[in-house]
């Protein structure tokens, strides 16, 4: 029942190696790992365990915590735009009005 266009790819994370599939290309997934890879590295440099499991939900809990906040701006700048289009109705019926 598993996708037949799906495509596999190796990555590297943390210094393991990990055979993925999914439906997006190589270079996407290499990227992904590469954030990741980057992100379990800095976490690594500020905590004193070696647990790679740690050190794995550390990670997951730090780029949560990055998307959550990406979401929090993307909502809050919807509201601006959605006050301001608001705004512009107003001085637009106004101005065709007047």
């Amino acid at each position: 029942m598993g996708n037949n266009n799906a495509r596999s790819s190796e990555i590297e994370i943390f210094g393991a190696v990990y055979r993925v599939k999914g439906d997006d290309d190589e270079e996407y997934m290499q990227e992904l790992a590469a954030i990741v890879d980057r992100k379990m590295q800095e976490i690594a440099g500020q905590v004193s365990t070696v647990d790679t499991a740690k050190i794995a939900v550390l990670t997951a809990l730090n780029l949560a915590d990055e998307l959550f906040q990406c979401r929090k701006g993307q909502e809050k700048d919807r509201i601006e735009i959605g006050k301001r289009v608001v705004e512009l109705a107003g001085e637009l019926e106004s101005a065709l009005q007047g």
